[in-house]
């Protein structure tokens, strides 16, 4: 078995300071960690760090930026190196995490138009997640982003 990656794990207990509620601590951490990938590091490492920073602003403008750095660095994940992280499913399995971040973010600023356009894409990617407790969180809260935009 390899070793962990130490990146991950780094980014991993800036997720765990979020959820603890420590949303500083985590962005404080999360940023020194982004400082050391640049924006052209290892994408797996800008996708997961950038996706959980998104999450510990207190500025849409700041979390919808970070949300869309998210994005970028995920199409740039190949399935070898989700494999090699460990990643279970495919790439294809962040993107609807990641539109409904970016859809809420665009609702939240007023941009309907673009909230709506990433639910669909965000829907649009929906089997490629599996039907256990992640999957179906991330369904729902699709499916109530959808009610907060008035779209079936």
């Amino acid at each position: 078995m390899s070793e962990p990656d130490e990146l991950m794990v780094r980014i991993g207990r800036g997720i765990e300071l979020s959820q603890r509620g420590d949303r500083a601590a985590a962005r404080e951490l999360f940023a020194r960690i982004w400082d050391e990938i640049g924006p052209d590091g290892d994408p797996l490492h800008r996708c997961a760090l950038a996706h959980h920073m998104a999450d510990t602003q207190d500025d849409v403008t700041e979390e919808l930026a970070w949300d869309l750095r998210a994005l970028e660095a995920a199409d740039s994940i190949t399935e070898e190196r989700a494999r090699q992280a460990g990643v279970a499913g495919s790439v294809r399995g962040f993107y609807p995490s990641l539109h409904l971040n970016l859809g809420e973010a665009y609702r939240k600023l007023g941009d309907l138009e673009r909230a709506r356009h990433h639910l669909e894409r965000g829907r649009a990617a929906v089997d490629a997640l599996g039907d256990d407790g992640y999957g179906r969180l991330v369904r729902g809260a699709l499916d109530r982003l959808a009610d907060r935009l008035g779209t079936v």
